[in-house]
C-alpha cells in the first residue's frame, strides 16, 4: 500500500489525534456542562438545585442525581440530598474557566458577525473541544481586534 503524504496525509494524521485525544476530553465534557450550569444557577439565583440543572441541561432528575453524586465523589461539590449543591474549589475553577472558553467564543463569533443566539449555540457546541493553544491564540486575536 502506499503511503500517503501531502494534505490528504496531513488530515488522516490530524483525524487520528483527535480521536486518541477523544477519550481523554469525552468523559470531562458531560462533567464541564454540569459544573456550568450549577456555577451560573448560583451566580444567578445563589443556589442549584438539581430540579434546576435537569431543566436547563434537559436531562432526567435521576441522571442529574446521578452525575451530582459522581462530582461530590470527585470532590468538585458537595451534595447533599434535599440540602443543595455547593461547588468545591475545583469545581468552581473548572466551571469559572468554562464560562470564560464560552464568553471568548461567543465575543469571537459575534465579531465575525455571527448573531447573539447562534453565537451562544455555537460556542456551547465548541467550548470544550478546542486545544488550550488554540483558545490563546484566539484570545489574544479577539484582544487584538479590540484594540483596533
Amino acid at each position: 500500500m502506499k503511503e500517503r503524504t501531502g494534505k490528504k496525509g496531513d488530515r488522516l494524521e490530524a483525524i487520528r489525534e483527535a480521536h486518541s485525544l477523544e477519550g481523554k476530553f469525552s468523559r470531562t465534557d458531560r462533567m464541564e456542562d454540569y459544573l456550568e450550569v450549577i456555577y451560573e444557577l448560583i451566580q444567578e439565583k445563589g443556589y442549584a438545585t438539581t430540579i434546576d440543572i435537569s431543566r436547563y441541561l434537559n436531562v432526567s432528575s435521576p441522571s442529574v442525581t446521578k452525575m451530582v453524586q459522581k462530582l461530590d465523589e470527585s470532590g468538585h461539590l458537595n451534595y447533599e440530598k434535599y440540602r443543595g449543591i455547593v461547588l468545591t474549589e475545583e469545581g468552581t475553577s473548572i466551571a469559572k474557566g468554562v464560562h470564560a472558553r464560552h464568553n471568548l467564543l461567543v465575543e469571537f463569533l459575534k465579531m465575525i458577525g455571527v448573531k447573539d443566539d447562534m453565537a451562544n449555540l455555537d460556542a456551547e457546541g465548541i467550548e470544550h473541544h478546542l486545544h488550550p493553544e488554540t483558545l490563546k491564540k484566539l484570545e489574544d486575536f479577539v484582544r487584538y481586534m479590540k484594540k483596533k
